[in-house]
């Protein structure tokens, strides 16, 4: 499949979703500072979004996996899916989290994209829309706090709706924390 227009070239902003995670050490502080640097990359005065931060239990980890503190923000980026997630992996590293052979194991800070406007990208190390977005609690709730009538590319139904019709073992999230 050839690459969209917007993975090859900056374009104009494009509104992007950014799914944060953080199961060990200050997580509060993780997803807070995490927050911070993807307002540096962020339009100057664009709306910047951020759902409440929710403490979930963790999905598919190894046993005995602390919970996670999850929240999704919402801003404007000028620049291409790539380097978004270049920024993203940057954002990770500097806040420490280490490579591990074991599957999401624990991890001081995840900051996954969820989409980056209307693209629709499957490049490997980069696919777009998240393709467990709309089967993970722990994202759907956040994200529909502050987008529900979000349709990602290539779906028909908005947030609200999957979230309204998730079928999934996840326990319910509880509120840690809605502003911050």
């Amino acid at each position: 499949m050839p690459f969209p227009s917007a993975v090859l070239k900056p374009s104009v902003s494009q509104r992007v979703g950014i799914a944060l995670g953080s199961n060990l050490g200050r997580k509060l502080a993780h997803l807070q500072i995490a927050r911070d640097l993807l307002k540096n990359i962020a339009v100057p005065g664009a709306l910047f979004r951020q759902a409440p931060i929710y403490q979930t239990e963790p999905v598919h980890c190894p046993d005995g996996s602390p919970d996670f503190f999850n929240t999704v923000v919402e801003f404007a980026f000028t620049g291409t899916p790539f380097d978004l997630l270049g920024h993203t992996q940057a954002i990770e590293f500097k806040l420490g989290r280490e490579a591990t052979p074991e599957r999401n194991a624990p991890r001081i800070i995840d900051v996954d994209i969820l989409y980056f406007g209307s693209e629709e990208i499957d490049a490997g190390l980069l696919v777009l829309p998240h393709p467990r977005l709309t089967s993970r609690r722990f994202v759907l709730q956040p994200l529909a706090d502050i987008r529900p009538e979000l349709v990602l590319p290539g779906d028909q139904v908005t947030i609200a709706e999957h979230l309204q019709h998730l079928d999934s073992a996840e326990a319910p999230l509880a509120l840690v924390q809605a502003h911050w």
